[in-house]
């Protein structure tokens, strides 16, 4: 997926004042690039992922947007950062196990009103790749019982034909 792709399917997020979010499983940083297209002006995001080669391809800044990269394992707080705006997961809230956990944990870390900015596949099926999905119905669901309401911002078919990739922004006051 290049970097317009990206923004496209989560196109609808535009902020008014600076913020400050972490791109938890950023990989190579498409997804993070993207967002920083959606931001203001010096705002921050931080970039983690395991794979320290993926990250020293991501620009310390673009669009106006400063990004810091950190190399660690989202799924094992506490993070190099905090006081967070928002939390995009672009493929790879379906590596977390037990995602209610992880959710509450994240909420720690943030400012109000909380925002996930979720990408996954709109799938119940798990595989190799995908070992606990989160289909659009289930993210609702999981949001939902934490007080979230829920705006999709687009889908497109994946290249892997597995499912389609949907986008939503849940948002909590």
């Amino acid at each position: 997926m290049t970097i317009d792709d990206a923004g496209e399917l989560i196109g609808g997020i535009h902020t008014t004042a600076r913020e400050t979010w972490a791109d938890l499983g950023c990989g190579d940083g498409t997804f993070t690039l993207a967002l920083a297209t959606s931001l203001k002006r010096a705002s921050v995001i931080h970039a983690m992922d395991l794979d320290a080669s993926a990250l020293r391809r991501i620009p310390n800044e673009y669009a106006g947007t400063t990004i810091v990269t950190h190399t660690g394992d989202f799924t094992k707080p506490p993070w190099p950062f905090g006081r967070l705006d928002g939390i995009l997961l672009a493929n790879s809230l379906h590596y977390v196990r037990d995602q209610q956990t992880f959710i509450r944990t994240c909420e720690q870390e943030m400012n109000h009103p909380r925002r996930f900015l979720i990408v996954e596949y709109d799938t119940d099926r798990a595989n190799t790749w995908v070992p606990y999905p989160i289909s659009v119905s289930r993210l609702e669901h999981l949001f939902g019982d934490a007080g979230y309401s829920s705006i999709r911002l687009g889908t497109r078919l994946s290249i892997y034909q597995r499912a389609p990739i949907y986008a939503a922004l849940m948002e909590n006051s």
